[in-house]
């Protein structure tokens, strides 16, 4: 169904007990959600194809999970191809530190073939005696701790927050507290869709009761009071902006612009990324941020991204600063589009996150000056 670009989480239930899957994308834009991914993980499942082998995204995938010392289990995938070389793969692992426990390492290596559903069980089985060694246990009495995974706008219901519990249990009408945002919960969803009254350890759950949208990555505790969670909150606000006053910045006109060029000083080429969930968000100024630098003549940036609809706010940022407007898989609000217009700024919208990189790689290579060679024929 296209390429995953958003973190979900899944249960799965076998006579044995339950697993929660967190499943992070596996394209190479996406490391920073993989990273949250792995924060939140207890056991990591790496899936390999077996007639593929390792890809660079493979080893950004060892790397997050082992700083963030979680254990591998290799899950062998496509096993049914005639091409399937698992041989070749375990040797590719041994490089990387997983030595499979058949080669006298430590990693457990399943093959299965996700379209013929072999070897599925033993991979669950598997990941369940992984847990029982290493003993991982949670306390359901103890307050509620959880980590924000993915945070989005729903048309309906407002903020919505995917969360997975790391301790506790976590109730209707409770009060939490998450990063600088704070709320009361009114609604819990569970994988399925379905309202539940509580979660407890290691449930996802999609929470309702935010004011506005936490970051993804955030740790969300539940406290003991409105008082406290509005105390907490407004602390963490006045450190955040304390933090961001920090970093403000000059802005550019198109006359500095054109006086730097002139210069010899680099062009300011500035972006301004909106999309519908925060985890594309990071993920699209990770890439813009890689791209800024390979490029020495002109220094690319993003100012400014948010989750929503490209809204007036963004088009005067964009026109104080001569920026352009990318939204991901979002569109511009109501009189949005002609505001845009009549300001002379540039919104592009987009649906798969490498056109975004080849359209500002085209631009900026557009504002490089022309290169001279000399070139001598006799």
């Amino acid at each position: 169904g296209g390429i995953t670009q958003h973190v979900g989480a899944y249960q799965v239930e076998i006579p044995k007990g339950k697993i929660t899957f967190i499943d992070t994308p596996g394209h190479e834009a996406f490391t920073r959600m993989r990273e949250r991914g792995a924060a939140a993980t207890d056991i990591v499942v790496l899936v390999v194809a077996a007639d593929d082998g390792i890809m660079p995204q493979t080893v950004e995938a060892i790397n997050h999970a082992k700083a963030a010392e979680v254990p591998i289990v290799v899950a062998l995938n496509k096993m049914d191809k005639e091409s399937a070389n698992p041989d070749r793969i375990k040797q590719q692992l041994s490089e990387h530190n997983l030595t499979p426990e058949e080669w006298g390492g430590s990693t457990m290596i399943y093959p299965i073939s996700a379209l013929k559903g072999i070897g599925i069980q033993e991979l669950l089985e598997g990941i369940l005696l992984e847990a029982e060694m290493r003993d991982l246990k949670a306390n359901p009495k103890q307050r509620a701790k959880g980590i924000i995974l993915e945070t989005k706008m729903d048309k309906s219901r407002g903020a919505v927050a995917t969360v997975i519990l790391k301790n506790g249990t976590l109730k209707k009408g409770q009060f939490f507290v998450a990063g600088t945002e704070f709320g009361k919960i009114k609604a819990l969803y569970n994988y399925a869709g379905v309202e539940v009254k509580e979660a407890g350890p290691s449930c996802p759950v999609e929470v309702l009761g935010f004011d506005n949208l936490p970051e993804a990555g955030d740790d969300l505790q539940v406290v003991v009071s409105d008082k406290s969670a509005k105390e907490i909150s407004s602390k963490r606000k006045e450190i955040k902006r304390i933090e961001q006053a920090k970093k403000v910045t000059k802005k550019v006109s198109l006359d500095d612009i054109y006086q730097q060029i002139q210069d010899g000083q680099k062009t300011e080429f500035n972006i301004i990324v909106k999309a519908d969930v925060q985890g594309t968000v990071d993920a699209i100024k990770l890439m813009i941020e890689k791209l800024a630098l390979r490029i020495e003549e002109v220094n690319v940036k993003v100012i400014h991204g948010a989750v929503g609809a490209i809204n007036e706010n963004d088009v005067v940022l964009a026109s104080a600063s001569k920026a352009i407007i990318a939204g991901f898989n979002v569109r511009p609000n109501g009189k949005v589009a002609q505001v845009a217009k009549e300001k002379g700024i540039e919104i592009r919208r987009y649906s798969i996150i490498y056109e975004i990189i080849e359209d500002i790689k085209d631009a900026v290579e557009g504002m490089l000056g022309p290169e001279e060679r000399e070139e001598i024929l006799g």
